[in-house]
């Protein structure tokens, strides 16, 4: 019997790193000169300097940046369900027929939704598609027919024909106007007001004529922005998604694991890790940080671990300039000694229920 016991405690004791409880990742799970693993579906990379110079963080293409930077505005068109203010000078029958008592509103002309406005001694006006300027030379001319030189103004009460779309976390999402006064995304983030708690600001998404741009409103607070360059155009859709479905899961040996919501991408790996308490220094290993990205679609892509060997606390400094993505998972594992100790741990329990069996037995036995 104490020939078994002595057997079975050195096999397991052989095995004891092996055996540990909890979880652990290595660099030698990966195998090969690009570091895969043996199922083929992870690859390992390391954080380097020069890894970092790469562009390692989702961004825009050059082209479709170009494409927003190069529509500029032209001068506003008048559309159907505009309200147009009208002034003849000298001449306020025609100017405010309904009384200059009356709202400003009330003495309004409509564009009808055929693009049409009446306008008395002249009739019916195609307004739709003319420039204010337009619109007012026009009405202009045919009123010298019964005017002696007509002074016409032409000002707009009411933009109802040329909108965008604000959805998803906004204070005040909906439809805003397009004015005469062309329009910025900014300038329209800023007016609607942006839920910065709940807001997922790294996932601004704008939609024109079918196609979708991936934006960014975090990138505002960089010196090399460009967006406050990017004019909207009518029928755009700027969505702005919650941050509910998006956090960085940060697992192992830290002093807080915790799953964190993401809000930008200005979120990196020195800031998780410092949100989660930083590492356990009595159990975390140095060499066993990892960021674990899965793949768009696991059935054709790879998913990647990316390792920080960070025995020495400068290699935070990579760490601070490594961007972390949505659904990232950050696992520091465990040091060599910190997984034997726990198993250890289990393992003397079991040995000692094992060898009071013994003694029962060899007791029974006399």
């Amino acid at each position: 019997m104490k020939s078994l016991l002595a057997i079975t405690a050195s096999a397991l004791i052989l095995q004891g790193c092996a055996f540990a409880p909890g979880q652990h990742l290595s660099p030698n799970d990966f195998r090969g000169e690009d570091r895969t693993a043996e199922d083929g579906t992870v690859k390992l990379v390391r954080i380097t300097p020069e890894l970092l110079k790469g562009d390692i963080a989702s961004s825009m293409g050059t082209a479709s940046k170009q494409e927003l930077l190069d529509f500029q505005p032209e001068s506003y068109r008048i559309g159907a369900n505009d309200l147009l203010y009208i002034t003849v000078w000298d001449h306020p029958e025609l100017t405010a027929p309904s009384g200059a008592q009356q709202q400003l509103e009330a003495n309004g002309r409509l564009v009808r939704p055929d693009g049409t406005l009446f306008y008395p001694y002249i009739g019916q006006v195609k307004a739709e598609g003319m420039t204010i300027e337009e619109l007012r030379s026009t009405i202009a001319s045919r009123l010298t027919n019964y005017i002696d030189s007509p002074q016409v103004d032409v000002g707009v009460l009411r933009y109802g024909s040329k909108r965008v779309v604000l959805s998803g976390a906004f204070n005040t999402a909906g439809e805003v106007p397009i004015t005469a006064s062309p329009m910025t995304i900014t300038q329209a983030i800023g007016q609607a007001g942006v839920d910065v708690d709940n807001a997922d600001l790294s996932g601004l998404t704008l939609k024109r004529e079918g196609r979708e741009y991936l934006l960014d409103i975090d990138d505002l607070n960089r010196s090399e922005s460009w967006l406050h360059q990017v004019y909207l155009k009518p029928g755009d859709q700027l969505h702005l998604p919650y941050n509910d479905q998006k956090k960085i899961y940060v697992l192992g040996e830290v002093i807080q694991p915790q799953a964190m919501i993401f809000k930008s991408t200005s979120l990196n790996l020195m800031d998780a890790i410092g949100t989660a308490g930083g590492l356990r220094q009595e159990t975390a290993s140095g060499d066993a940080i990892y960021v674990i990205r899965g793949a768009q679609n696991i059935a054709t892509q790879q998913a990647t671990v990316f390792q920080l060997s960070a025995k020495s606390p400068t290699a935070f400094a990579l760490a601070k300039h490594f961007p972390l993505h949505p659904q990232d998972v950050v696992f520091v594992g465990p040091a060599n000694i910190a997984r034997w100790n726990r198993f250890i741990s289990n393992l003397l329990p079991s040995a000692a229920i094992i060898g009071t069996g013994a003694a029962a037995d060899y007791n029974l036995r006399r």
